[in-house]
């Protein structure tokens, strides 16, 4: 009986023994962590322009009638400078009474009624006669104007290939100086950057600046960036 059971006790053991070896942690093999960045810069071939109505009236309903005459007259013009009316999105509209203040009190003035779109211009030297056309009909401000690329996600792409191959080749740099191999990419993360504002223009014109000047827009380059960071085995 007693050898009956010694013998279960060690098959006990010895199954334990064995599902603690194929638990056990493997070693992790040394690595190299690089970061690498990749600018592409080109020429832009689009713009947004913010334009904007404002009328002032002594009544809200006088107000929002002035300014939806006011609004339908530039999308008018701007539509015949040539945008399609898929490029252009209202951006905001508030219509609110104004105050004058004297002695502590204050005193119904009247009500401001404003109206804004962001239009998007795809043929990029017409940007001008579009901001010339939309105030020359009435519109009163026009600001953010910024520039981008139409096929911005093959700019993008192709940054990321040279972020990569920086951070590869400083890899490769790194596994030559320390006198080992690299083995394989175990990982590649990129760092987005969320948010990202194109080239934004601080262009703010009220209409009557805008109808006495030329508006001339350089449109420049725009950079595209992109980094990652990779991790890669060595041997």
């Amino acid at each position: 009986m007693k050898i009956l059971v010694l013998a279960a006790c060690l098959s006990i053991a010895a199954v334990l023994t064995a599902g603690a070896q194929t638990t056990a942690p493997q070693p992790q093999p040394p690595v190299i962590v690089t970061s690498g960045e990749g600018v592409v810069k080109q020429a832009p071939d689009r713009a947004w322009v913010t334009i904007a109505a404002e009328s002032r009236a002594r009544t809200a309903s006088e107000a929002q009638k002035m300014n939806t005459d006011a609004m339908t007259a530039v999308l008018d013009k701007i539509k015949a400078a040539g945008v399609p009316a898929e490029a252009i999105q209202t951006s905001g509209y508030n219509l609110q009474p104004e105050f004058d203040y004297a002695n502590g009190k204050q005193t119904l003035r009247g009500y401001v009624a404003r109206n804004s779109v962001q239009v998007r211009v795809d043929a990029l030297a017409k940007t001008g006669d579009v901001i010339g056309a939309a105030v020359g009909s009435g519109a009163t401000s026009v600001s953010g104007v910024r520039f981008d690329l139409k096929d911005r996600d093959a700019a993008e792409r192709q940054a990321l290939r040279l972020a990569v191959r920086d951070a590869r080749a400083r890899a490769d740099a790194a596994a030559s100086g320390g006198g080992v191999n690299i083995d394989r990419v175990i990982r590649i993360e990129e760092q987005r950057e969320m948010g990202e504002i194109v080239r934004p223009m601080t262009m703010a014109m009220r209409g009557s600046e805008a109808a006495q000047a030329a508006v001339p827009l350089e449109a420049g380059e725009i950079e595209i960036r992109s980094r990652v960071t990779l991790t890669v085995s060595i041997r």
